[in-house]
């Protein structure tokens, strides 16, 4: 067995994974890179040229997984791509917004092979999807060689699979983005426990540790308490979310919090598409029962669109509760234009409830000082930090003590290491190599062929 990372940044970004079991080609995800542009965002799909691919699977519908996917399924039209049934609901909606967000940007910042892919492109990309119900071995047949996929609920988001690989070869876990706890709109991750010969696992939290006693519940007691200080003393919260998942989370939290009483009644602002994947997020419960979620939360929270001429600087004409994308106050996004009209004053308060990349505006404003002037430029726009700016642990990502047990507990003879930064890998590394030290484990250099039953890269 072989593996090669075609991530060519590595880290966290266009997520992209080729396996070689014996004669088999099998592609894991195609995603996008969220900070870059053009052809630079994709996978290095060169390596794949002239060669067949026996299978695509695809984890999940975030776009750092998904969003190259129209583009080599476009070069492979005889691939069936392997799924879960609500991905095969929600990946296209999806993709029909990176199209749209990429038209804008090609007149924006004037990139001329945006869009990398329109919309009959995946008109022709959903005619490839095979969906697989969890937790079920199923068996395909490429090219005269037989072998098995089998997906298993990863939590993280609606949809989320681990991926289980069997062939004459041996048999690969593919981690996929785990979480373990509960969510309020889905069930956690239940992966594989038989022993396998490699296991590929996520390191995205390696350089967070828990706290001791904090907990999910915990957490969500912290947020809740902090909206009520927030509204409390006459401000705005500004709650960043992704629209796949977190949005949909949040919403049924909040409107949780407000039935039992715990959270004061507020005006309610959601915009984008996070609110359109609420219906489908609505289809899916009812189709699948895979997730608990009801379209009616938002009718229920009165959620209206905030005013879309906000002002940097100036105070909204109402206060209440934003729930708006991109989780990381990306730029032109509406958390990043909520955010310049909040930011200037003491009464006003940010709650960041997942992981923000350092590099994101999100990521640069956690890590400013109260009292520090911080920088919207894109509006050429700086305040000094008035209010409050607080993070949450409500992670879509398992804990890492978590992740290093699960390891244990599958007793891989390699294990590779994937989506994570530097630090948060060599956390990984040193840890489980204490814990199993008879396991050989690769931080993969982006590009690079690995043996993976033998001595190293090819």
């Amino acid at each position: 067995m072989f593996i090669t990372d075609l991530n060519p940044s590595g880290g966290i970004g266009a997520n992209s994974m080729l396996v070689e079991m014996g004669q088999l080609r099998i592609l894991i995800d195609a995603g996008m890179h969220p900070k870059l542009m053009g052809y630079e965002a994709l996978p290095d799909f060169s390596l794949l040229q002239g060669e067949p691919l026996d299978a695509i699977v695809l984890t999940h519908c975030h776009l750092d997984h998904l969003g190259g996917l129209p583009v080599i399924a476009r070069a492979h039209p005889a691939t069936p791509i392997i799924t879960s049934l609500p991905n095969i609901t929600l990946a296209p909606r999806m993709l029909r917004n990176s199209v749209n967000v990429m038209k804008r940007q090609r007149s924006e910042h004037n990139i001329r092979e945006y869009p990398l892919f329109v919309h009959r492109d995946i008109s022709a990309m959903n005619r490839q999807f095979e969906g697989q119900r969890f937790g079920k071995l199923e068996t395909y047949r490429s090219r005269g060689e037989t072998f098995q996929i089998a997906l298993h609920p990863a939590g993280h988001v609606a949809g989320a699979a681990s991926v289980e690989l069997v062939s004459s070869a041996g048999r690969m876990i593919i981690s996929g983005d785990m979480l373990f706890d509960r969510q309020q709109t889905l069930a956690g991750a239940s992966p594989p426990k038989d022993a396998t010969d490699v296991l590929v696992l996520e390191t995205t939290r390696g350089i967070t540790e828990r706290s001791e006693g904090c907990t999910r519940e915990s957490e969500t007691q912290r947020l809740i308490a902090m909206l009520n200080t927030i509204l409390e003393r006459g401000g705005s919260c500004l709650i960043p979310v992704f629209a796949l998942g977190r949005m949909q989370e949040m919403m049924t939290l909040l409107a949780n919090s407000r039935r039992t009483g715990a959270l004061r009644s507020s005006p309610f602002f959601v915009t984008g598409l996070g609110v359109d994947l609420a219906s489908h997020f609505d289809k899916i419960a009812r189709q699948t029962g895979l997730i608990d979620f009801d379209v009616s939360v938002i009718e229920e929270l009165g959620a209206v669109p905030p005013d879309p001429n906000l002002v940097p600087g100036r105070r909204p004409s109402k206060n209440g509760i934003y729930l708006v994308s991109s989780g990381m106050l990306v730029e032109h996004t509406p958390s990043y234009q909520v955010a310049a009209s909040l930011l200037g004053y003491p009464e006003n308060g940010i709650c960041f409830v997942g992981y923000c990349d350092p590099q994101t505006p999100g990521g640069m404003l956690l890590a400013t000082e109260q009292g520090e002037r911080f920088l919207f430029d894109v509006y050429d726009y700086s305040t000094p930090v008035m209010s409050s700016v607080d993070q949450f642990d409500l992670s879509g990502h398992a804990d890492r003590d978590e992740l290093v047990s699960y390891a244990q507990s599958v007793s891989p003879q390699t294990i590779v290491l994937t989506h994570g930064d530097s630090e948060a890998r060599s956390w990984f590394k040193s840890a489980l190599a204490e814990v199993l030290p008879q396991s050989r484990i690769i931080d993969p250099e982006p590009l690079q062929r690995y043996e993976l039953i033998g001595n190293g890269n090819v």
